[in-house]
């Protein structure tokens, strides 16, 4: 029996450490990580490797997730996905920013197109007022997909204005992750509005966990957050379908969000997102149609940008990458989360080492003690480097913002994290304006007017358990 157990124990850690020494798309790091924590704690480790090891989105033979660009080419729509170089971005965006902008259009064939308007929401409030009237102003089509959606006041006065336009025949589509509005799911404003017309559908459901444990994982989740109205009108930011308050996590409230009223080419852009999803997912009702956005004559070039699973891996720090390269001057950073690889985390320190100004912009408090650890773990490096670190004070910082030099911004729901990076699907927009960057880095300036600047001195002082505590989840991020 002694020498069935170990043999047992020898065929269980030498097949998940080939599985892991054959796969291709891991990166060395994670390879290591994993390998180090399966020889020590093989049975756990071995357990946690076939539940969240892989990026699965359904492990069933013959059946696999579209990614954006598979999917328009099925339905022949080539309008937001005209192969080859970017005629129309040549007059308008400058040499500097054409790699980066070039690197956008490669993750799902957009082209960076012209002719964008957007308006900067003054606040939370400011944005839902304007989305409500917009939804009540819709003649034809609204879509709306979100990674949270609550029913308190927000989410019961978005969903009446739904019902209030399907009642008046306005196809209305709403869509939701199925972990992050599973209590919405469940609850009788869901079923209110699927009663009044509105056509309702879940994203990555779990309704069977089992099934889902085993054939996927449950941390696979749709974090976009998605307004399209009448096919003209796009909502972008960090904001879910939430009051500041965020009930289910009140004691960091406020929750601080930014959004961007845009419209523009880049609507029907996003549009192909929500329609991939859509059709993904468990909706009768079929995806929009896919309509040639109207386009202002002076306005500004744009791009669309749907991450995820389904899209090329490594995709977003490349991107991220990408952009702090074609920096030269400034770069203003502000997430909730950040827990970068090293592409970003090099790409940051080379930047400040070439003297441009980066600056951090980062919650002090998080509602996830295990991102805060492992953001500090790289404050020494970052600062040793001439990175500028700030902790915002007042609430929880959710706005997602990247702006530089002045003239480009990247702005939606990705999170500086590995999970925003490899196994949630996220939707961003690439901007190039003088105008709106530049009230996006007056937003960020007030979140530095309530932060306070992290020193190297701060660094040093740390405890050593917690200096050790930091360092420990630091390492281990490439499993988190």
């Amino acid at each position: 029996m002694t020498w069935l157990l170990l043999t047992l124990h020898v065929l269980l850690i030498a097949g998940f450490g080939l599985r892991i020494l054959l796969r291709r798309d891991m990166r060395p790091d994670v390879r290591l990580a994993w390998l180090m924590v399966i020889v020590l704690l093989p049975y756990v480790s071995c357990l946690l490797y076939y539940l969240f090891g892989e990026v699965a989105l359904g492990r069933v033979p013959g059946r696999r997730r579209l990614n954006v660009r598979e999917f328009c080419q099925t339905r022949g729509s080539a309008l937001a996905t005209a192969p080859g170089p970017m005629p129309q971005a040549r007059p308008a965006i400058p040499d500097q920013w054409l790699p980066a902008f070039r690197y956008a259009s490669s993750i799902n064939g957009f082209v960076p197109l012209p002719g964008h308007r957007a308006e900067l929401m003054r606040d939370g409030a400011h944005a839902r007022a304007q989305m409500l009237a917009d939804m009540d102003a819709a003649h034809h089509e609204i879509n709306v997909l979100y990674y949270i959606w609550l029913d308190d006041s927000t989410g019961t006065d978005v969903a009446y204005a739904l019902m209030r336009a399907a009642q008046r025949g306005v196809t209305c589509r709403a869509m939701v992750d199925g972990l992050g509005s599973r209590a919405l799911t469940r609850s009788p404003l869901w079923q209110q509005m699927r009663q009044a017309g509105v056509h309702l559908a879940i994203a990555l459901p779990i309704s069977n966990l089992l099934k889902v444990m085993l054939t996927s994982r449950i941390d696979l989740r749709n974090h976009r957050k998605i307004t399209l109205i009448d096919g003209r009108i796009n909502y972008c930011g960090s904001q879910n379908c939430a009051d500041e308050g965020f009930r289910i996590k009140a004691r960091y409230a406020p929750w601080v969000d930014i959004m961007l009223r845009l419209q523009g080419p880049v609507v029907m852009q996003m549009q192909q997102a929500f329609a991939s999803d859509w059709a993904q997912s468990d909706a009768s009702l079929a995806p929009p149609t896919i309509e040639a956005g109207a386009a202002a004559d002076d306005g500004f070039h744009a791009v669309a940008i749907a991450e995820g699973p389904t899209e090329r891996a490594r995709s977003t720090p490349q991107l991220v990458a990408s952009l702090l390269a074609c920096a030269q001057r400034e770069v203003v950073i502000s997430t909730p989360y950040f827990v970068p690889d090293s592409t970003v985390l090099d790409a940051l320190c080379a930047a400040a080492l070439r003297q441009v100004q980066v600056t951090l912009i980062l919650p002090a408090r998080n509602d996830s003690w295990i991102v805060g650890a492992v953001s500090r773990s790289h404050y020494w490096r970052l600062l040793s480097a001439g990175v500028h670190i700030h902790e915002f004070r007042p609430g929880l910082l959710h706005a997602k913002t990247l702006c530089l030099d002045g003239s480009v911004s990247l702005i939606g729901s990705t999170n500086l994290d590995l999970r925003s990076f490899d196994l949630n699907f996220e939707n961003n927009v690439l901007l190039h304006d003088e105008a709106i960057t530049e009230a996006i880095r007056q937003r960020q300036q007030s979140y530095l007017r309530d932060s306070d600047v992290v020193t190297l001195a701060q660094v040093h002082s740390a405890p050593w358990w917690k200096r050790i505590w930091d360092n420990l989840l630091g390492a281990l991020s490439p499993l988190l």
